[in-house]
Order: structure tokens, then C-alpha cells, then sequence
């Protein structure tokens, strides 16, 4: 089930959020926590309900683990055997669902052999609900966790809003709010904060990803097709995806967060404006924030972080990161992908102790953030591309070595023998029409990298509401009220979203 259909949001939603609160107020909390687990499992059973077999296994398992945990003495050698033994099922397990393929098709390539494995089916949100009991078990040795009852538990497990793609919650952050009695009683407060946020992330897309996905799917599909691109396709193409997957992700997190908050549960912001970053340090530390917490709390700092040189720093950055690629997707692009990231990060460590002290003019802010933005937009076509061929093909064109077409309109007065030299010539800017209309597609950009660079982020409008405090925050005139204003405004934007809903039309994070 999918937070853009029309089944949630006119069935599934209003029946969960008024049984919860009419379940907690009538009776007792637990029978809520259960109708919720319940609901959730149902959510996350629509799409296939053999999914369930799988998740129900993981979390009775890590909960019994989790308790074995809680029943020896920390950081003595058999708490340490039972934490492998829990982080090594789990990962085996992830291991065979999402890289089993993989490895055998790389085997046979490598050796020559005809190996076959029955193709494995991927289970919906594997490796969010993975991470989220790793992160829970190594709490818990660390003697982070109190909170052992199975049906909280299980909650802290199954829900809905955060269980497909995160955010990547931590135990202690979500499970004491279900313990206060004001979220069972329906809160005016909580319904119009949430929905707000939701109505924003439904926006985000319905109409921003799938809008401008128009540009940018039939780009790829070419590079697939080992179709020659020119110049401005490809950058067109990368610039395109690089605003859908923002609008794509950055709106399942709002909604997620939304639908939460419904409920009057908090949970952690994933996006802080990341593609105003002016670093590709900042960058991550704004890009699916609860993604990058965990690999930097639970990868970087176990392989020592900082703690033994530079050169163990920079090494740990990269393992971190590539590993953070793989996590992604099972393919030689998504290790490339978190290799190149690793990699920028080592160079922007290296750049601020040379230039750590430089006062910083605006013309070296938008310098710097111009660099990181088109290092973020290179890097995004290895994250898109579905083979090495098809990601070759896009950047060949985006570098110039397939050659630059220019306007024909520029012949006149720019045709050079030495820009034929070159391989630039003026048959047009998308000789081969795969971007039908270059102007349609330009306003798309413009209009995004307004809302993106220029617009507050949901922190921003919701500014002085308790969890939502932004990073680096000035003074935004519109904030968040129960005011005339936002009334309208989030009336006009769900009707806008709901009216704009067609098809099926899932979430990029959910191949992941």
C-alpha cells in the first residue's frame, strides 16, 4: 500500500488513526499498541503477505536476542557471542535476500561457471527494518535499551509510517512517547501539524518527482539502450533525477513524519535542505540524516573513526561509505557510487585542514556550493544508472566525448574551426528529442531549484514547535499556526496532490 493511493489515504489512514485513538481512550494503552502492530502488519502484508513470514521471523528473533542481552552481564564474553550472533543472522539474512543474485552472477562472470540460484525476491524494506534491530542490539549490549516488552517491541518494529523507508528510528527515540497518555486522545494540535506535513511530502510527490520524472527516466532508458546522448541530454537527464530522487525521498520522509505526528509521535527529520550544502561533509550531514547517524555511529566510530591517524580516518571514511553504497543495492554502480562519496568526503577533509582557516566571502560560498552540487549530480547517475554500460554512455556525454551540440541559432556567429575541432557543432541542444520539449523542461528545473534553494524546509515552517528546531536557522516570515493562512494552503496542496495521483507510482527508496 502506498501513501500516494487513494486506498490509504480514504480507507487504510482514517480507519487506523480513529481506531488508535478511540482504542486508547476506551480502553486499555496495550490494546491501541496492538491494534496499531496489527494495522502495520496488515500495511506491510498488502503488498505481498509472504513478506510477512520473513518480518515477523526478524522480530521475534532479534527480541529474543535483545532479551538474552538484557539477561548477562555487559560486555562479558558471552554477551559478546550472543551480539555476533544476532548481528551475524541478521546481516546473513540481508545477505541472502539482497546479495545472494549478486554474487552468484559475478561468480560466473569471474570463473566462467554456469552457477544458478532460484531467483530471490527482495522483501519490501529489508534493509531498513535490518538496520533498525542491528542498531536496537547493539543498544541494548551497550545498556541503552529498558523497554523489553514484546508488543512495544514489536511496534518499535512494524510502524507503518516509518517501516518502508525510514526514517531509521532509534528504540529510546520513539518507544517512551507511546508511554504518555496524551498521544491516545485525539489532539487538534497533532492532526493539523501532521497533515500539514504530509499534504507538503504528498506534494513533493505526486506532482514535483513524478512531474519531472518525465525528464529524466527516458534519458536513462536511452543510456540503456546505448543511445548516444548529446551534452545537454545527459546533464538534463542527471539535473532531472537529481531533483526527483530529492522530491522523491525527501516526501515519503515528510509523510512518514506527517502520519507519525498524527498519532502525536515525533519522529527524527531525515532532510535538511541538503542541496543547499556547501560541502559534500555538509551534505551528508542534510541527506537521510538518520541513514547517515547509523553508519557513522555503528560502521565509522567501530573502525576506530578518527581515533588512529589521518590515514586510518580516511580509509575508515571510505569503507564506511562503500559499504553505505552497497547497502543501497546489490550492484557494481551502488559500490562505485558510495566509493566516489567516500572519496569526496577524504578530499573535502583534506581541503579544510589546508584552508581551515580562510574567511569564507560569499563568492566562495556560491563557488562552493556550486562544486558540491555538480560533484552530487555526477555522483547520482552511478546511484540511477541500471548497468556500468548505461552509466559510461551518460557520463561520455556529460563530459564532452561524445562530442557538443549547440543551438542552431549559434552557427552564425560562434562557428569556429577551431570549436569543429572540438566536436562542437550547432545541430541542437537535444538532437535526438528524447527531451521533447527543452523549454517545458527548463522551467521544471528552475521552478525546483527555487523550492529547493530558496524555500524554507518543513524545520523552517514549523520553526518554535517542540523537535523541529533547524539547522543554521534564520528568521522565516511564514511559520506554521493554526491560522487562516495554513489552512488554505494545506487544503489547496492535498487537493492539488490528491487530484494529481494517477497510476502506480512507488517510491525510489523502496528498491532499497
Amino acid at each position: 500500500m502506498l501513501f500516494n493511493s487513494y486506498e490509504f489515504l480514504f480507507i487504510f489512514l482514517p480507519i487506523v488513526l480513529l481506531g488508535f485513538h478511540l482504542i486508547g481512550k476506551q480502553c486499555h494503552h496495550r490494546a491501541a499498541i496492538a491494534w496499531l502492530v496489527g494495522a502495520s502488519l496488515f500495511f506491510y502484508g498488502w503488498w505481498n503477505p509472504a513478506y510477512l513470514i520473513l518480518i515477523l521471523f526478524s522480530i521475534l528473533f532479534n527480541y529474543i536476542i535483545g532479551i538474552s542481552l538484557c539477561n548477562t552481564f555487559r560486555h562479558n564474553l558471552l554477551s559478546k557471542a550472543i551480539l555476533i550472533i544476532g548481528l551475524a543472522t541478521n546481516l546473513l539474512v540481508l545477505g541472502y535476500f539482497k546479495y545472494a543474485n549478486f554474487f552468484i552472477d559475478n561468480l560466473n562472470n569471474l570463473t566462467g561457471n554456469n552457477l544458478i540460484l532460484q531467483q530471490v525476491i527482495l522483501p519490501l524494506a529489508i534493509s531498513f527494518f535490518t538496520f533498525q534491530q542491528i542498531a536496537y542490539l547493539v543498544d541494548t549490549y551497550n545498556g541503552k535499551t529498558k523497554d523489553y516488552n514484546f508488543l512495544h517491541y514489536c511496534l518499535f518494529v512494524t510502524f507503518f509510517p516509518q517501516l518502508i523507508a525510514g526514517p531509521i528510528v532509534h528504540h529510546k527515540e520513539m518507544l517512551p512517547q507511546f508511554a504518555k497518555n496524551s498521544i491516545y486522545k485525539i489532539r487538534s494540535k497533532h492532526l493539523s501539524i501532521g497533515l500539514t506535513i504530509f499534504a507538503i511530502g504528498l506534494f513533493k510527490k505526486v506532482v514535483l518527482a513524478d512531474g519531472i520524472s518525465d525528464f529524466s527516466n527516458p534519458v536513462f532508458n536511452a543510456a540503456e539502450l546505448n543511445i548516444s546522448l548529446t551534452f545537454f541530454e545527459a546533464w538534463g537527464g542527471a539535473i532531472a533525477y537529481t531533483l526527483q530522487l530529492y522530491f522523491d525521498f525527501s516526501g515519503y520522509s515528510d509523510m512518514a513524519i506527517g502520519i507519525a505526528r498524527m498519532f502525536g509521535i515525533r519522529l527524527p527529520i531525515n532532510f535538511n535542505s541538503p542541496y543547499k550544502a556547501t560541502s559534500i561533509i555538509d551534505f551528508w550531514r542534510r541527506w537521510h540524516m538518520t541513514l547517515s547517524r547509523f553508519l557513522k555511529d555503528y560502521v565509522y566510530i567501530s573502525l576506530g573513526g578518527n581515533r588512529k591517524g589521518k590515514l586510518r580516518r580516511h580509509t575508515n571514511i571510505i569503507i564506511t561509505m562503500v559499504l553505505g553504497g552497497l547497502w543501497h543495492g546489490a550492484g557494481w554502480t551502488f559500490i562505485l557510487w558510495g566509493t566516489l562519496h567516500g572519496f569526496y568526503i577524504v578530499i573535502n577533509h583534506i581541503w579544510r585542514g589546508i584552508f581551515q582557516n580562510r574567511v569564507k566571502s560569499k563568492l566562495v560560498i556560491l563557488i562552493s556550493w556550486s562544486v558540491t552540487f555538480t560533484a552530487v549530480v555526477i555522483s547520482w547517475v552511478l546511484f540511477r544508472a541500471e548497468s556500468l554500460d548505461s552509466a559510461r554512455n551518460i557520463y561520455l556525454s556529460m563530459f564532452g566525448l561524445n562530442g557538443i551540440s549547440l543551438p542552431t541559432r549559434f552557427k552564425s556567429i560562434l562557428d569556429y574551426s577551431w570549436m569543429r575541432q572540438l566536436n562542437i557543432d550547432f545541430k541542437g541542444i537535444t538532437g535526438n528529442g528524447i527531451i521533447e520539449d527543452h523549454r517545458v523542461f527548463v522551467v521544471w528545473i528552475i521552478i525546483s531549484l527555487i523550492l529547493i534553494l530558496v524555500f524554507p524546509n518543513i524545520q523552517q515552517f514549523l520553526y518554535k514547535q517542540k523537535n523541529y528546531k533547524p539547522h543554521n536557522f534564520r528568521f522565516v516570515a511564514i511559520r506554521w499556526g493554526a491560522t487562516p493562512f495554513w489552512i488554505i494552503f494545506t487544503s489547496i496542496v492535498l487537493i492539488v496532490s490528491i487530484v494529481g495521483i494517477s497510476g502506480v507510482s512507488e517510491f525510489i527508496y523502496f528498491n532499497f
